[in-house]
């Protein structure tokens, strides 16, 4: 059996691939060293790239050390990595947006960790998917709602919560709870949803309608797991089964979910956080018969690493093809991560795929 060579040693490595693209990502992970300079980097330096028979990869910087290398002025691997120091700021902005009595604007943020307000609002995007604005009102809804569970009165949770007046709470509701707040601390009573199980080439597929639009389109194989999933979801709610009239509800949807590219005209109950809303939202712009992959929806959001974040609002969607999270991918176009099955998953797309091309 041959003997690899150095080079090969190197190139055969999975942290390889990592060095040449230079991802942001495995900084922290491994320093590489340069036999032929005598020094080590973080895997993305911006110096040139030396040959991969000049190279070595080593666990740490006290490691590339030992082993006789200097550190690397420009990238200066021994030092903090610019990415923690990012992430750490990032971090005391969110502690200081939570406790706050209100939102503190971004001048406050900024001189807090040294940078200027556009700096945060970028830098503070890129890291959580979303302003510091849609941080504080998630908090903020958080807050109201843990407060109403809690049996606070409707006033007192909103002001507790630090709305700055009822008015401006109550214009918010629908979309912080979902509900009107005296039906949220009852947890849920009253919220009547009318529910129905058909029948598609997917499978059973039960269809929901709460008094603000379709709020669930589930997909499986036991019309029974779908009911008991449908309460779970709404544990409080009034579930009635569906009259004739509901009926033609539930034919538009199965028929949408049918051909997907015909489009649906019935108004949609979305709830989710902030950032869930933002992924959502990229999805529901993916054409049918295209898909875009986990790292391109998190660029499109804005937000490049939350790439395990985006995959885990594609497994909150309870709306079936009218969120269309079958059309996101791998990276490599392989398929995974769908709640419904893979398989249908694959149906989806190949049906789509065919009725783009006009077959």
């Amino acid at each position: 059996m041959p003997t690899r060579t150095p080079a090969a040693a190197i190139t055969d490595d999975p942290r390889w691939p990592l060095l040449q693209t230079r991802d942001p990502a495995a900084d922290g992970a491994f320093v590489y060293s340069v036999r032929t300079t005598g020094v080590y980097c973080r895997p993305n330096c911006p110096s040139r790239l030396a040959k991969p028979e000049n190279i070595a990869f080593h666990a740490s910087p006290a490691d590339a050390e030992r082993a006789g290398f200097r550190p690397c002025r420009r990238c200066r691997p021994h030092a903090h990595s610019p990415a923690r120091e990012r992430d750490e700021k990032v971090a005391a902005i969110c502690r200081l947006i939570e406790a706050a009595d209100s939102p503190p604007d971004l001048e406050t943020l900024g001189h807090a960790v040294g940078w200027s307000p556009a700096h945060l609002q970028r830098t503070f995007k890129a890291v959580t998917g979303i302003s510091p604005k849609d941080y504080a009102a998630e908090r903020r809804a958080e807050r109201v709602r843990s407060a109403l569970a809690g049996g606070e009165s409707v006033t007192d949770a909103i002001y507790t919560a630090g709305y700055g007046s009822s008015g401006r709470f109550y214009s918010e509701s629908n979309t912080v709870l979902g509900m009107t707040p005296g039906r949220y601390r009852t947890g849920g009573a009253g919220t009547r949803i009318r529910f129905a199980v058909g029948s598609c080439s997917l499978g059973a597929v039960l269809v929901a309608q709460s008094e603000a639009g379709i709020c669930a389109i589930l997909l499986g194989d036991d019309p029974d797991a779908l009911v008991r999933d449908l309460q779970d979801r709404f544990p409080a709610a009034d579930l009635a089964p569906g009259d004739r009239d509901f009926e033609t509800v539930v034919s538009q949807v199965v028929g949408f979910v049918e051909a997907p590219e015909l489009g649906l005209d019935l108004p949609l109950d979305i709830r989710g956080t902030a950032f869930q809303r933002r992924v959502w939202e990229v999805l529901r712009q993916i054409p049918p018969g295209q898909t875009l992959s986990y790292t391109q929806v998190a660029e499109r959001i804005g937000s490049p690493r939350s790439v395990r974040a985006v995959a885990g609002a594609c497994a909150a969607n309870r709306l079936a093809c009218a969120i269309p999270c079958h059309r996101v991918v791998r990276n490599d176009g392989g398929l995974s991560g769908y709640r419904w099955g893979v398989e249908r998953k694959r149906r989806l797309l190949e049906h789509e795929a065919k009725a783009a091309a006009g077959e």
